[in-house]
C-alpha cells in the first residue's frame, strides 16, 4: 500500500480511516475537503484544486480522501495501487456526523479547511440522508473496476469493519 485512494459518503469515516492509514503507514493524508473549502465555507475553484492535488498525485506513496469526482478522479484512480470505499449505511453516517459536529463545535477539525468551523444544518443532514447517496452505484463500480484492474481493494459497510482492519496491519 502506497497509493490510497478513499472515497466514500460523509460520515462514513474517511477522515478518521486516512488518518489512522497515515500514522501507520508513515503517509500524510491529503483530504479533499481541506482543499475544496476556503476559510469561511467558501468553495474553492476546480482549477485551485487541480493544482494543489496534482503535485501529490505525482508523488510514490500518498492516501488522498475524499470523493470529488470532477477533480483528478480518474489520475487517482490509475495510479493508486489500494482502493478503498466506506460504503457505511446512512443512519450510522448521520450519526458520526452529527456526534463530530459536538465534537468540534466552534471548532475546525483537522481534515478541513482553515475557518470552517464544524457546522450539522439540515441541508448537510439532507445530503447525508438522501443526496450524497445518490452515486452508491457508480462508487461500487469504481471498487469493482479497480479489482479488475488488479488492484487492493476494500469496501467497508461500517465502522467497526474499519477499525477490525486496522487492526490487522499492526
Amino acid at each position: 500500500m502506497n497509493r490510497i485512494m478513499i472515497f466514500g459518503f460523509s460520515g462514513s469515516g474517511k477522515s478518521t480511516l486516512a488518518g489512522k492509514l497515515g500514522e501507520l503507514l508513515g503517509i500524510e493524508p491529503t483530504h479533499m475537503d481541506k482543499l475544496h473549502w476556503l476559510p469561511g465555507w467558501v468553495e474553492s475553484t476546480r482549477e485551485y484544486k487541480r493544482e494543489k492535488l496534482a503535485p501529490v498525485i505525482s508523488r510514490d506513496r500518498w492516501i488522498i480522501e475524499g470523493n470529488y469526482l470532477a477533480v483528478l478522479f480518474k489520475e487517482r484512480f490509475d495510479n493508486a495501487d489500494t482502493i478503498i470505499f466506506t460504503d457505511v449505511n446512512r443512519f450510522a453516517c448521520f450519526k458520526n456526523a452529527f456526534l463530530r459536529s459536538v465534537k468540534y463545535r466552534h471548532r475546525t477539525r483537522p481534515d478541513m479547511g482553515e475557518g470552517c468551523t464544524e457546522k450539522f444544518d439540515f441541508e448537510f443532514a439532507k445530503w447525508i440522508l438522501f443526496d450524497g447517496r445518490k452515486k452508491r452505484r457508480k462508487y461500487l463500480d469504481i471498487a469493482e473496476r479497480g479489482r479488475l484492474c488488479g488492484k487492493e481493494v476494500y469496501v467497508f459497510k461500517s465502522i467497526r469493519q474499519i477499525n477490525k482492519w486496522l487492526g490487522s496491519l499492526n
